[in-house]
């Protein structure tokens, strides 16, 4: 029943996000419609930063599921696009470069930083779900990796 509930909000906030909905319900077992619950809305990413312009061009979306181990560290990386998700489960702390930080916890909303360099480790008990959505175009990464700077 979770899976199902997890599958209609998903797809109720597509439908929301593109149809402008302002609607917020709560989901029950008794679920006779879609319901919608908006769980952002900004132009800032989570440390602040306004977000850039649209490329100009053919967009491609993406939809990307992240599973990170209990004690994961990604490496250093930056996201020449625009993206955004939900932790389904567990805890994830995102560090900037510059040392801001951003823990992000089970049913919460992230917008990730664009082009800046960061990193994101599990600090919980439990393995991280993550689907982020990215506003793309075709060939372009969702992420560029710098492992030239070292994980402290």
């Amino acid at each position: 029943m979770k899976k199902k509930i997890f599958y209609w909000v998903i797809t109720a906030t597509l439908i929301c996000g593109m149809t402008a909905c302002k609607t917020t319900k709560t989901l029950g077992d008794d679920i006779k419609s879609v319901q919608s619950t908006e769980l952002i809305r900004t132009d800032k990413s989570w440390d602040g930063v306004e977000l850039p312009d649209y490329l100009q061009g053919r967009p491609e979306l993406v939809a990307v599921k992240y599973v990170f181990p209990v004690g994961q560290k990604l490496g250093w990386h930056h996201h020449p696009v625009m993206n955004y998700g939900v932790l389904m489960q567990g805890e994830l702390t995102i560090i900037g470069q510059d040392g801001k930080k951003k823990v992000v916890h089970e049913g919460e909303p992230v917008v990730e930083m664009v082009n800046t360099i960061h990193h994101g480790e599990n600090t919980g008990s439990v393995p991280v779900i993550l689907y982020m959505f990215y506003l793309s175009q075709k060939d372009m990464p969702l992420a560029v990796q710098h492992p030239e700077i070292p994980l402290e």
